[in-house]
């Protein structure tokens, strides 16, 4: 890990006798901050703790030999030196004079997020939670600067407090190709950030410190239009953001919702329940609880309903150790009554449970060692295997029907679906959906939503309540429109030539993507009658009817939607 830090520069802005000690220091390297009071002795802050370095006490004149070396203090009592990323805050007395200073070392950590660098290739919006000083902003700039230069995507940072790149007009070089718009008042922070999708075109927004609710309903704009966010806020756990007013907006909102006799029933739950808004802002969040411990929410709207409901799931901590490795641990996150206490020591997963877990979270899309999640040994991250995402692969390969669910109880839905026993997989990822099924009066509702389905050629289903019998007609009529199991094509499909194989898959993808998901009509491609008659065989299973036409050799056959 390279570390950049600029100390020389910061020290020369103190008095000597607070510069002379920190010049010699031993642990001079791994320095957080100075911390300059009026009448105080100056003090240095370290990981391991706090220790003045001089008896000589702090005077007006110390503290103004410091003032003048830097630059002028913005309306949230900032300030900073040119082209370094220290940040220099101030206390002030009722007189507005300054009686206080605090200088905190700025430092760009290149390879910090290696922790997360997978995440990053999927392009989800990613937020950032912590306490303050537990490295949010070093991350989101290292963040900035994978995304600009070595993703070459269009990056705009919304740099408030000149803490990102720096003090001045040139931003630090920490921030790679990304560009810097920053902010006149901490007040207009919101607005500066639709200036930059209105005016620069970005694919992806840096945001630090989100802690207002128009800051919150900005980041919700700018997601809406498609736009990457990756954001920061005060927060130690998830559910810190359910519990805040303010920031909820950004995990999709929190209501109360009161519920009939017979649904508060069958949920085994009270009548007056919280349930989520809407879809949240961001797609993943990072608890942050130290520089190299992070807790990963792969799947933010689920983990808020989990949450909200009282269940237990499981989540990831990945810690970065000395050597350049990583570890993945899985560890069950604790939401009684909305308070967030993680396990002390992490759980052993067994085949059960790692089959649970990859149910509540999207490891699976990670190159993870399974060997390793079950003797939670060290592992180098550049020789884990795919494991996991092979076996994931073959699970979604096993049903014909890939179904995404919107605004429906998902685990509803599977109760039905695993109750029936028929061949539908249920995903959280639209990109990979085959089918949508959704509640009319939201999706009616949702651009987007519609907006992708369109263009990936997604049939949508609707039912106009979220009842089981509802959802059972709905299912079935989805099975009936697919009607082809994987056991008959696997009869079809079995000990066929290179040729042969490829006119049936033809044949399938034009029957499932074409003739059931837009009911029209299509031609295939010229077959001899040999391979004709493949393809009646396959297109009777979907009970549909063909004709052939043309003359040979161009005969070929056209389907005709149900």
């Amino acid at each position: 890990m390279l570390i950049s830090d600029d100390l020389e520069q910061l020290l020369e802005i103190l008095p000597d006798f607070i510069r002379q000690p920190l010049q010699i220091h031993k642990d001079r390297k791994l320095l957080i901050e100075v911390v300059m009071d009026l009448g105080r002795k100056p003090e240095a802050r370290f990981p391991k703790g706090p220790e003045y370095l001089s008896n000589k006490i702090i005077t007006w004149q110390d503290l103004d030999y410091s003032i003048k070396r830097i630059g002028n203090f913005s309306g949230d009592n900032r300030s900073g030196i040119e082209r370094t990323l220290h940040r220099i805050s101030s206390i002030k007395n009722r007189k507005g004079s300054i009686i206080g200073l605090t200088c905190r070392v700025g430092r760009a950590l290149l390879g910090t997020i290696s922790i997360i660098r997978d995440l990053l290739d999927n392009n989800p919006s990613i937020l950032l939670l912590g306490r303050p000083g537990v490295g949010k902003t070093t991350a989101i700039r290292e963040i900035a600067r994978v995304l600009a230069d070595e993703m070459e995507k269009r990056v705009v940072i919304i740099d408030t407090s000149n803490e990102i790149a720096g003090d001045g007009d040139i931003p630090h070089p920490a921030i790679g190709r990304a560009r810097r718009m920053q902010v006149s008042r901490p007040e207009l922070q919101h607005q500066v950030m639709i200036e930059a999708v209105e005016n620069h075109m970005p694919e992806v927004i840096i945001i630090d410190e989100i802690g207002t609710d128009l800051e919150a309903l900005a980041a919700r704009t700018i997601a809406e239009r498609g736009v990457q966010l990756v954001g920061t806020a005060h927060g130690n756990y998830l559910d810190s953001l359910i519990k805040n007013p303010i920031l909820s907006d950004l995990i999709g909102g929190i209501q109360y919702v009161t519920l009939g006799d017979d649904e508060a029933k069958r949920r085994g739950s009270q009548k007056s329940i919280l349930e989520r808004k809407a879809s949240p802002a961001f797609q993943v969040a990072i608890e942050i609880h130290d520089r190299y411990s992070w807790i990963i929410h792969e799947s933010v709207d689920l983990a808020v309903d989990q949450l909200l409901q009282g269940l237990s799931l499981w989540v990831q901590r990945r810690k970065l150790i000395s050597n350049g490795s990583i570890i993945i641990e899985c560890e069950k996150y604790k939401a009684s009554s909305l308070v967030s206490n993680l396990t002390n020591s992490t759980t052993k997963i067994s085949r059960k449970n790692l089959e649970s877990f990859s149910k509540h979270t999207s490891l699976t899309n990670r190159k993870v060692d399974l060997g390793y999640l079950k003797t939670q040994k060290i592992t180098k991250w550049t020789k884990v295997s795919s494991v996991l995402q092979d076996s994931k692969d073959t699970m979604e390969s096993t049903f014909s029907i890939r179904l995404y669910i919107y605004y429906i109880n998902i685990a509803q839905v599977q109760m039905i679906v695993n109750t029936l026993h028929i061949p539908i997989y249920i995903t959280r990822d639209i990109v990979k959906a085959d089918i949508i099924l959704a509640l009319r009066s939201n999706f009616k509702h949702n651009i987007k939503l519609k907006q992708i389905a369109k263009a990936r050629q997604i049939t949508i289903y609707t039912i106009s309540s979220s009842t089981s019998a509802n959802i059972k007609r709905a299912l079935i009529k989805i099975l009936n429109i697919r009607k082809v199991s994987n056991h008959n094509w696997e009869i079809i499909a079995r000990d066929k030539q290179k040729v042969e194989l490829e006119t049936l898959i033809e044949t399938k993808i034009a029957i499932e993507k074409i003739v059931n998901s837009k009911q029209q009509s299509v031609e295939l491609l010229p077959r001899n009658i040999n391979l004709r008659k493949l393809q009646h065989r396959l297109i009777n299973f979907y009970n549909l009817r063909s004709s052939s036409f043309g003359e040979e050799p161009n005969r070929r056959l056209k389907i005709y939607p149900d």
